[in-house]
């Protein structure tokens, strides 16, 4: 069986959760947020981690995260880009030969190993697949004035989370022609690595089923609940 690599995203400001410290940083019980997930790749049968940080935070990283928890797999700390596709690219071209690449997103810290086998036996079979849960709620579509256009079909959406898994070099050279401008598609805002993968790797994307509790952190409100999770799954923090 070929390597697995995971790239954890840990770039992002989170303008969202109204601090001065990166939502990935902020605590949960005892630790930082980025630290679950770490720890849950730390643990799982991946062979290398690769962080991708904010540009000058490489060394914060090194020492109080990956040194102060003994994470040996973390194998390479990168800086990443203005944007999260420019932060993936970077951390894509840094994990240089391997066969499947899991992207997670730092901020969810409730990945757990089941969800990465799912993943693993998806991206087997399919080359492409991403992690989500089918919705709960009724979804509407609004109008450019603010009225109801449509209500798609509740069965069929989906919302997505991460890990999204990738064969590595079909994701890689996807990714490249994004961000060459290779194959642009106008008008067209990318927003995971899926739609990187439909659009510039003309790549069926499978879904697989993630957890409720893979929330990602961005307000909060979002602290509050993991709080709470990780409460009810350890006892008294």
């Amino acid at each position: 069986m070929g390597r697995n690599v995971a790239i954890v995203l840990a770039a992002g400001r989170g303008k969202r959760m109204g601090s001065d410290v990166a939502k990935q940083y902020l605590h949960i019980g005892d630790k930082p947020v980025l630290f679950y997930a770490l720890k849950t790749f730390e643990d799982s049968f991946m062979d290398e981690i690769i962080l991708v940080t904010g540009a000058g935070e490489e060394e914060y990283c090194r020492k109080e995260i990956v040194e102060r928890y003994h994470f040996n797999k973390v194998k390479k700390i990168v800086p990443g880009g203005a944007e999260r596709y420019h932060s993936v690219l970077n951390g894509l071209r840094a994990a240089k030969e391997c066969e499947y690449v899991f992207i997670h997103d730092g901020a969810r810290p409730f990945i757990t190993e089941e969800i990465l086998l799912r993943n693993l036996e998806c991206v087997q079979k399919y080359e492409a697949c991403v992690t989500g849960m089918p919705v709960k709620d009724t979804i509407k579509i609004s109008s450019g004035d603010g009225f109801v256009e449509a209500t798609p079909e509740r069965k069929t959406l989906w919302a997505v989370q991460t890990p999204q898994t990738f064969s590595y070099k079909k994701i890689l050279d996807a990714y490249e022609k994004f961000l060459s401008g290779e194959g642009s598609k106008e008008g067209v805002e990318v927003t995971d690595d899926a739609m990187v993968a439909e659009i510039y790797g003309n790549l069926p994307v499978k879904l697989v089923e993630g957890s409720y509790e893979n929330i990602k952190i961005t307000t909060p409100g979002d602290l509050v609940m993991a709080e709470a999770l990780l409460e009810a799954a350890f006892g008294t923090l």
